[in-house]
């Protein structure tokens, strides 16, 4: 059986992960490879009343149940729909996954990054993807994405300028980190580069 293969895509709101997940699920099956493209939260139908809540929800949540959420939907988005696709010898893709919650709600929220990733590898049973996609861009240059292209932000798009900063430099030391598992990328090159440079990195492993 052709092994499994977990790929992630992460970067702050407006850098593009929607676009390069397509582009990529489409060179991918060109590859004779079966994707399950899915997403946090809102890969399953759990998941999608816990992503209204997390990001529609009107009013506060305290920091520390939001990051519960992420952590339940978490848990049975692994359960019930990632490690049986992976098991199968599927190629999941997936839009936000445990970097997202230590770089959204360890530094966005100024929560302690380390127990954050501690609940969500709890949550998860210890999966990491063997690959993660940074999709790299200055705050504020995504912002200006945003602002052209809606006028509804969710409750985390809707934060200042200074909660995202927090949340790029928190992936780049996740990067830092994880130099093997993380492939950085300039999310202000153009769209064709970057699926050039993602297909790069993943040749010889489809």
């Amino acid at each position: 059986m052709t092994a499994g293969l977990f790929i992630t895509l992460e970067g702050g709101d407006g850098v593009g992960k929607s676009t390069q997940a397509a582009l990529l699920e489409e060179w991918l099956v060109a590859q004779g490879r079966t994707v399950v493209r899915t997403r946090e939260p809102g890969g399953t139908k759990f998941g999608v009343e816990v992503r209204e809540i997390v990001l529609h929800h009107r009013g506060d949540i305290a920091p520390r149940a939001e990051a519960l959420l992420y952590a339940a939907d978490r848990a049975h988005h692994v359960a019930t729909l990632v490690r049986p696709a992976l098991e199968r010898g599927d190629i999941v893709l997936q839009d936000r996954y445990i970097d997202s919650s230590v770089a959204y709600q360890g530094a966005g929220r100024v929560l302690d990054a380390q127990q954050i990733r501690d609940l969500s590898l709890w949550a998860a049973e210890g999966l990491l993807p063997d690959l993660t996609i940074l999709l790299d861009l200055d705050e504020d240059a995504a912002r200006a994405r945003l602002d052209s292209a809606r006028t509804r932000y969710d409750r985390l798009e809707a934060e200042r300028s200074d909660f995202h900063a927090r949340v790029r430099e928190a992936y780049l030391r996740l990067a830092a980190a994880e130099p093997e598992r993380f492939l950085v990328v300039d999310a202000a090159r153009p769209v064709d580069d970057i699926a050039a440079e993602i297909r790069e990195r993943l040749s010889g492993r489809v």
